[in-house]
């Protein structure tokens, strides 16, 4: 359906390119179009010339528009924020240290015999070591840690002393009771988000598409106001040298010349000012696009599907089920009910366990201090039971509830208008192709009359107003065939965002995320 030129010449950020590349070759395989080069230099080495087609307006803002990088960046960011929720089960290792903790100070010292109280100069440094794994048990919130430790310890004053003390090994295990388990709800929703954040890249590319294809068609309509107002003009021009011959043979008024003169200036400022507006929409196209050399663009008008129906059920059920939307729905649902989990666990009764056992020793120095290690054993458990709270721990429960039922309408409440919007937007759809049909009919229709009227100008049959009529019969029909074009590619970018589904090539949008993963890193 549409031409299509090479544009991986167009240069840009080298760290952005390497993403765009990516991006870039599998959506043009996909359409299953060509790239093609059409671009030309000559040998004063003039500005390169570019056609363009709409996909490949599309192609380029995905690839290089600055909403396209802050789209793969958000998601590779995206990306380690669910990596960083994964490491959360994984053995951590750790190693702590306190090095040179130097402490001079007075300390009273109290007689055991006397009772008297002395104060002494204390002097002392402490330096240990720790390695530890540490593991959490998301089933139950708890904490499982096996460690080693060594510590020494100088006493400088009073006396001079040193020791060691080592713990070879200990293994320790913390559980809360009855608390809010994070880890139990995070790993209901932290993969849904991830997933979600990967629709919503995806979501954010079409809505590029969206943004590039209004920017197509402003310049594209700037092209053919360009192209009418030229053609008014030549036009114009035509007729005032027919008029001229027949004011000479005095089949026309001063009047009726000077009428026609007034419209060929009229015509020539006209072009002077779709010049200008094709140059601001073109400036505002190629700064979206990040194209920043001399090249000079065209647009290639495309066409439309008339053969494309977009069935209503069918798109209403693609867009409640592969978009974000839904998972945002989803993940909404189980954080209100995470919500409700928490409050009920900050009100009532609620205990932690602590468990410890492992191996200990004392001496003067390192090999001493693992010498014959004794055991260690340390079992706690504590304890908070709310007796009276005025009723603040219910109340929060029943905040929790209340939120969730709200969430719940919400939810309910954007389906029926989701629904009703996509319902609505297909049938703009599926009618805009017939409205091309007849916009394009009625655009060659008017081309046909023109030069009918102009013939039968030309013969002296018909005058100046009706010569207008039809002049304007025609371009007003051509400009709207370009409206009613960009109605309908925007309907359908806009359903593609909102379905996230091809409906041209009939398959479910993807990318290459581990690509743009590796790319990102």
């Amino acid at each position: 359906m549409y031409l299509t030129m090479n544009t991986k010449n167009l240069k840009y950020i080298p760290h952005i390119l390497a993403v765009s590349i990516c991006l870039l070759i599998p959506r043009i395989m996909t359409a299953g179009t060509a790239v093609t080069d059409t671009v030309s230099t000559d040998a004063d080495g003039e500005p390169a010339r570019w056609e363009f087609t709409l996909e490949d307006v599309i192609v380029l803002a995905q690839s290089k528009s600055l909403p396209a990088l802050v789209a793969r960046y958000s998601f590779i960011s995206s990306y380690w924020q669910f990596r960083s929720y994964k490491a959360q089960f994984l053995p951590s290792l750790n190693l702590g240290a306190e090095l040179g903790q130097y402490n001079r100070s007075i300390v009273a010292l109290q007689d055991a015999q006397t009772g008297e109280t002395h104060y002494v100069q204390n002097d002392n440094m402490n330096n240990s070591l720790q390695l530890s794994i540490d593991q959490n048990i998301p089933f139950t919130g708890g904490t499982v840690s096996l460690n080693t430790y060594l510590n020494r310890f100088d006493q400088f004053s009073p006396y001079g002393d040193m020791a060691y003390n080592s713990n070879p090994v200990n293994i320790a295990y913390y559980q809360p009771i009855f608390q809010y388990n994070r880890l139990k709800w995070e790993k209901k929703t932290e993969p849904k988000k991830y997933e979600m954040s990967k629709r919503v890249y995806l979501e954010d590319m079409e809505d590029i598409a969206v943004t590039a294809t209004q920017y197509f068609f402003n310049v594209l309509r700037s092209q053919k106001s360009l192209e009418l107002a030229r053609r008014r003009y030549e036009s114009t021009g035509q007729l005032y040298q027919i008029a001229q011959e027949r004011f000479g043979i005095g089949t026309y008024t001063k009047d009726e010349l000077l009428q026609m003169e007034l419209q060929v200036l009229n015509a020539e400022i006209a072009v002077a000012s779709a010049e200008v507006d094709l140059r601001q929409s073109m400036l505002s196209l190629r700064s979206y696009l990040g194209i920043i050399d001399d090249s000079e663009i065209t647009l290639l008008t495309p066409s439309h599907f008339s053969d494309i129906t977009i069935d209503e059920e069918d798109a209403v059920t693609r867009s409640l089920e592969n978009t974000s939307f839904s998972l945002n729905n989803e993940i909404n649902l189980i954080e209100a009910e995470a919500a409700i989990a928490q409050a009920k666990a900050e009100r009532g009764f609620s205990a932690e366990l602590t468990a410890q056992f492992g191996l200990t020793q004392t001496g003067g120095d390192i090999a001493s201090s693992y010498r014959n290690p004794i055991d260690q054993e340390i079992v706690g458990l504590s304890l908070n039971i709310p007796i009276v709270d005025w009723g603040l721990g219910k109340g929060k429960v029943q905040m929790a509830k209340t939120e969730q039922e709200i969430v719940i309408t919400q939810v309910e409440q954007e389906i029926i208008e989701r629904r009703q919007d996509i319902y609505i937007r297909v049938v703009q759809f599926n009618a805009q192709a017939r409205q091309c049909d007849v916009s394009q009919k009625a655009d060659e229709i008017s081309a046909e009359r023109y030069e009918l009227a102009l013939q039968r100008f030309r013969n002296g049959t018909i005058g100046v107003l009706e010569m207008n009529t039809a002049q304007s019969e025609r371009d007003e029909a051509s400009s709207q065939y370009i409206e009613e074009l960009a109605n309908y590619w925007n309907y359908y970018y806009s359903l593609r965002k909102d379905t996230l589904y091809d409906y041209i090539y009939g398959k479910d949008l993807d990318a290459e995320f581990d690509k743009i993963i590796d790319n990102g890193k």
